[in-house]
């Protein structure tokens, strides 16, 4: 039998509460919902859902804070909706933890898509249980871990050390936007945490091999005043 994914709503607005619950249970999905932060946390801690779908605006507490309390003990996908659209607050919210962020008003088609793309993900982190993935492949790029191999239609990809551990750490996130902080302390540390404009020469690289139209890339997109994002469909 089927165990249907658990996605929690966390949202004080009721016409929208209502609108994400109708669109996930019409696509097969179990629904809990509330309104509260802290209320949120005891469901998360008590019902261990697969997805949580978070508004920032919440009348009790910030949605902020309930990211960094949650996250000390779920690996839930965390989904974050909200009205606040600049880049800077983006670029918090996925930092605290947040696996996307999706700016109000959305439509139902891109709504259920981010539900897809992180269910999948969370599937793929339960199904490992530590153990890596071999081979990445999205379209007709693949990526040979094992083998440190990047091809293009069968046809190798010349990438620096530099390069392949980028669109290695990309891969591994695949789906997921990765803020200019995230990626530079992964693969540089702390130290050059400020130092985006060597990200962006390795990026706008990376994109010249990989990429058929460097202008308009079809795997490597760019969230402005964020970070990036490697496709994963």
């Amino acid at each position: 039998m089927n165990i249907k994914p658990l996605i929690l709503i966390v949202e004080d607005d009721k016409p929208i509460q209502k609108f994400m619950k109708i669109s996930l249970e019409a696509q097969g999905y179990k629904c809990m919902e509330t309104e509260s932060g802290n209320t949120a946390i005891t469901l998360i801690f008590s019902h261990n859902p697969d997805i949580i779908v978070l508004d920032l605006g919440l009348p009790d507490i910030d949605g902020l804070d309930v990211i960094e309390k949650v996250r000390e003990f779920t690996k839930a996908k965390i989904i974050v909706v909200s009205a606040r659209g600049h880049e800077r607050e983006k670029v918090e919210v996925l930092d605290r933890g947040a696996d996307d962020y999706l700016t109000k008003p959305f439509s139902v088609a891109e709504f259920l898509a981010r539900i897809r793309v992180a269910l999948r993900h969370f599937n793929q982190n339960s199904n490992l249980q530590g153990n890596e993935l071999s081979v990445f492949v999205v379209k007709n790029l693949k990526i040979d871990f094992e083998k440190r191999r990047v091809t293009i239609l069968d046809k190798e990809i010349h990438l620096t050390p530099m390069e392949y551990k980028l669109i290695e750490l990309m891969s591994k996130h695949s789906g997921r936007v990765l803020t200019h902080r995230f990626i530079v302390d992964e693969i540089w540390g702390n130290y050059f945490e400020n130092d985006t404009h060597s990200l962006r020469v390795f990026m706008a690289n990376i994109r010249r091999k990989i990429e058929s139209d460097p202008a308009q890339p079809q795997y490597i997109l760019t969230e402005v005043g964020v970070g990036y994002r490697l496709i994963d469909e």
